[in-house]
């Protein structure tokens, strides 16, 4: 039995769930192990910058703000159906990081 452990992150709460269904979902007609999707705790990216750089007029800032929703998956089975499970498709702005154990 092999033990994997998914990782998704990405910028679309709704793209995430959408592939962890899928995974959550094929592991159930295969009969494997499944736990999760775990949700990890959203990460805040802000940014603020000055929008004059030269110094000259009033002290006006922009800010901005980019926020990281990360998922975690663990999967137990056989080489065989860990394989089917690793060829669902992901779109291009979910990041997947996958260990085997």
């Amino acid at each position: 039995m092999t033990k994997i452990r998914i990782k998704l992150s990405g910028e679309d709460p709704t793209a995430l769930e959408n592939v962890s269904d899928q995974i959550k979902e094929l592991s159930k007609t295969l009969g494997m192990k499944f736990i999760g999707p775990i949700r990890l705790p959203r990460r805040r990216l802000l940014i603020t910058t000055r929008r004059t750089p030269c110094g000259d007029g009033t002290d006006t800032y922009e800010h901005w703000e980019k926020r990281l929703s990360k998922r975690l998956i663990e999967v137990e089975g056989n080489e065989k159906y860990i394989k089917q499970i690793l060829r669902v498709k992901v779109p291009t702005n979910v990041f997947v990081k996958i260990s085997l154990s």
